[in-house]
């Protein structure tokens, strides 16, 4: 049965080398907890399920390596690496987007175009950069050292498919060609918004539900122009969950949405 302690009994429990002041540390995310004394201290507070162990003893070894992203300085928002590191970790990912493609899905020259167009206080060489992360980032649906390929269910509505780039005729054509690529992975599963759809509660914009194995809660990520945000708590998150369920039945199927894609792409032209 879990306990509640104060930082001063907890310390007196563990013994030799802990204090008030290092639980406080550890708890404020000032000083990294001892992968080796984990089991122990959550002992102490009653937490003794298997799993819930395992998992915390080795997020305490990872703690101190470092994403691939952090190669890119501070190009990378702080809350753009908060989204990568959970990105990295995840088992799955929900998304609706209204009016891009997902970024997991985005052709090279189609990321610059949306990037440079939405992150409108970055200098050119910064968008390059801000490309490339994106790019490198979606390694992860076909292959992870820790574990298997990332899930990703994708909603995408039919207007977003409809973009015209002035400077990159063929940049469109590529993108759905790529999207139909992408569906074949059997980890990728994506529908289209139909134009003529229904009301539903993606309406309001686009989010992101981002799931864990057990023992991790749920996050659900929400973006704008300034970067992202996470909205957590059991009660929160519910709502996304049921919402997104909402805008998968208000979707076109999967079958009907790849032929509506290739529908678009062959009417692209070159």
């Amino acid at each position: 049965m879990k306990v509640r302690l104060s930082g001063e009994a907890a310390a007196a429990a563990m013994g030799a080398g802990w204090s008030e002041s290092k639980i406080s540390r550890i708890e404020n995310a000032k000083a990294r907890m001892p992968p080796g004394e984990v089991a122990k201290l959550l002992a102490v507070y009653g937490v003794e399920d298997a799993a819930t162990v395992a998992a915390l003893e080795n997020l305490a070894k990872d703690a101190g390596k470092q994403g691939w992203w952090q190669t890119y300085g501070d190009v990378v928002a702080l809350s753009y690496t908060d989204y990568l590191t959970l990105e990295s970790d995840a088992e799955s990912v929900h998304v609706y987007t209204p009016s891009l493609i997902p970024g997991l899905l985005q052709t090279g020259l189609y990321a610059r175009e949306i990037i440079a167009a939405t992150a409108i206080t970055r200098s050119p060489a910064e968008v390059n950069a801000l490309a490339e992360v994106r790019k490198t980032r979606q390694a992860i649906l076909t292959t992870r050292p820790d574990g298997p390929p990332l899930k990703l269910w994708a909603i995408i509505h039919e207007a977003a498919l409809a973009l015209r780039s002035a400077s990159h005729p063929n940049l469109m054509r590529d993108q759905l060609r790529h999207l139909l690529d992408m569906a074949d992975l059997p980890n990728v599963t994506i529908q289209v918004m139909d134009l003529h759809a229904g009301s539903h509660p993606g309406m309001l914009g686009l989010f992101e539900v981002v799931r864990f194995p057990t023992p991790w809660p749920t996050v659900v990520n929400l973006e704008n122009l300034r970067g992202g945000y996470f909205v957590e708590g059991t009660d929160d998150v519910k709502v996304f969950e049921e919402a997104f369920e909402q805008v998968v039945a208000a979707a076109l199927p999967v079958d009907d949405s790849r032929v509506r894609i290739k529908e678009i792409m062959e009417g692209n032209g070159t």
